[in-house]
């Protein structure tokens, strides 16, 4: 009895917070134009598809509703309205029923970024099927056993990615696309031939399962249950000028959550989405001049490699559109947060999160005028702590292992397994450290830390220190084995005109001496993933 009395009252508290917070999420959404005055009539349809196919599912019928006429995805094939979009969503729903694929049943997608996907995951949802998003780059074992771990039932994938999915045989088959040859695209010929009406509503929405980086091993996929209220997408557009009717170009692929989130914002602000199948750094500008885009999704090397174009090159075309460059995915440096806003404006909007625990923080331009380095303050919604190892609260002003908590809770990975948990708070595997004002610093990672000589050394701080120096377009810095200091510094770089020496002083000059590498080596191109992050394993094993 008592230990319900005592547990009515929490309840009620978590219930008033929640509440509290959705009505936050309701006014930043009605701000930033996502949410207006409605005839009774649509308001009425559009509230029907989010009960019947959840937020995921509904999102392209809703943003159809109010934008019917407008251009949904402009790609490499062309343009596509929101009224075809969800004609298309329609009848690959429809065929995916038809086909004897059941609620609960897992679709595969392999896909590089363009419409074919978007249409897949929505279609799936809509008939409650999970969607795993796989990714392009993998190897075809890696694809076989990615795609066995998570049961997937049906696969659909871009034919130029053919052999990579040779040896996988779901037990519904394989669908494969060729954007740029719609004549033998086998999932417009399905959709082709399928009914164009609503389908009947599914128990219950369909999950997304997004993988992890990979960067430690194999990745682990990540589902995470259907978003509910309005606190994910205002937890974005609280801080970040994105209108209604525009149009966002994004640089990451979808399959990754930086690139997927923000497309999903965008389809609910009824605006053109932008995308490509492969990243250029002049084509992207381009697209931002072509579309007048006032928003794109980038991870930092993408902004490195734009950087790495001719300044005249960069101001020859009219970007004043642009008021938002969203960017997430990997540590972004300094040196080139600054350069990019000094050549674009101060656009640049630096998200801290990852697959397991979503939104963390948010960092604003003027947040990074001030403090280049940090990651933000704590998105609306979600909670960022601090402990030691030892599971207590990190001494303030102290750094320790960031823990977060968020409105949509990460659920386990599918393999099995799970992530740190304190007071209800997830490891994001990181270290970091708060300022004065309640930002939020990442020191590096928790499994990242290099011990030389008894000192503790995160190689973030020493990467972006080699970025500062002018004749640096890349670096990354790795432990290796040392027999007098137990590990010593190596760091890779990409640069011209200046030798190891010259960097070598330039580190001492701007950090303590025991973070000067002892190994400078000049490489060609720094290994990373899909997602921007640098493969450092592949880095340890090298010796020259």
């Amino acid at each position: 009895m008592s230990a319900r009395l005592t547990a009515a009252p929490m309840i009620v508290v978590e219930a008033l917070g929640r509440s509290v917070l959705e009505a936050k999420a309701f006014a930043a959404l009605v701000r930033a134009g996502m949410i207006g005055l409605e005839s009774p009539r649509r308001l009425v349809a559009e509230l029907r598809a989010l009960h019947d196919f959840g937020a995921f599912g509904s999102a392209v019928r809703i943003a159809a509703l109010k934008y019917g006429d407008h251009p949904a995805i402009a790609d490499d094939r062309g343009e596509i309205t929101f009224g075809e979009l969800e004609d298309n969503v329609n009848r690959l729903a429809n065929a995916l029923r038809a086909r004897g694929l059941e609620p609960g049943s897992t679709v595969g997608v392999l896909c590089r970024n363009h419409r074919q996907p978007l249409v897949t995951a929505f279609a799936a949802s809509r008939v409650g099927l999970n969607v795993v998003w796989l990714n392009t780059s993998f190897s075809r074992p890696q694809a076989e056993e990615v795609a066995r771990r998570e049961g997937v039932d049906l696969l659909v994938h871009d034919a130029e990615l053919g052999e990579v999915v040779a040896g996988i045989a779901p037990p519904h088959g394989r669908i494969s696309c060729a954007i740029d040859d719609p004549d033998h695209d086998e999932l417009d010929a399905l959709i082709a031939t399928s009914e164009p009406d609503l389908p009947a509503p599914p128990d219950r929405p369909g999950r997304i399962v997004l993988l992890t980086s990979g960067t430690t091993g194999t990745p682990k996929g990540a589902p995470r249950a259907e978003p509910r209220g309005f606190i994910l997408p205002a937890a974005l557009l609280e801080r970040m000028p994105m209108r209604p009717g525009e149009a966002t170009v994004i640089g990451p692929p979808l399959f990754h959550g930086t690139g997927l989130v923000l497309a999903l914002l965008s389809i609910g602000l009824g605006s053109t989405l932008v995308l490509r199948r492969r990243f250029d750094p002049a084509e992207f500008l381009d697209d931002i001049e072509r579309h007048q885009a006032t928003a794109v999704c980038v991870v930092p090397v993408m902004l490195q490699r734009v950087l790495a174009l001719d300044e005249d090159e960069v101001r020859k075309r009219e970007l004043s559109s642009l008021r938002v460059a969203f960017c997430a995915g990997s540590q972004l440096p300094a040196e080139v947060a600054l350069r990019t806003m000094d050549l674009l404006g101060d656009v640049i909007y630096n998200l801290y999160g990852s697959t397991e625990v979503s939104v963390a923080t948010l960092a604003t331009p003027a947040d990074l005028r001030d403090a280049p380095t940090t990651v933000g303050r704590p998105t609306l919604g979600s909670r960022v702590r601090l402990f030691d190892d030892e599971g207590r609260p990190a001494p303030r002003g102290g750094a320790g292992r960031i823990f977060v908590g968020t409105t949509s809770p990460f659920e386990g990975y599918t393999g099995g397994g799970g992530k740190d948990v304190i007071d209800g708070l997830l490891s994001t595997g990181d270290v970091g450290h708060f300022d004065a004002k309640g930002r939020l610093y990442i020191d590096g990672r928790d499994d990242d830390m290099i011990i030389s000589g008894g000192e503790n050394i995160f190689p973030a701080e020493i990467e972006g220190c080699l970025l500062t120096h002018p004749s640096v377009s890349d670096a990354a810095v790795v432990g290796v084995d040392d027999a007098e200091f137990g590990q010593r510094l190596r760091a890779f770089v990409v640069a011209s005109d200046v030798t190891a020496d010259l960097l070598k002083a330039h580190v001492r000059d701007n950090l303590a001496r025991y973070k000067v590498p002892r190994d400078v080596l000049f490489v060609s191109e720094i290994p990373r993933n899909a997602t921007g992050k640098i493969l450092k394993r592949e880095l340890a094993a090298r010796q020259s």
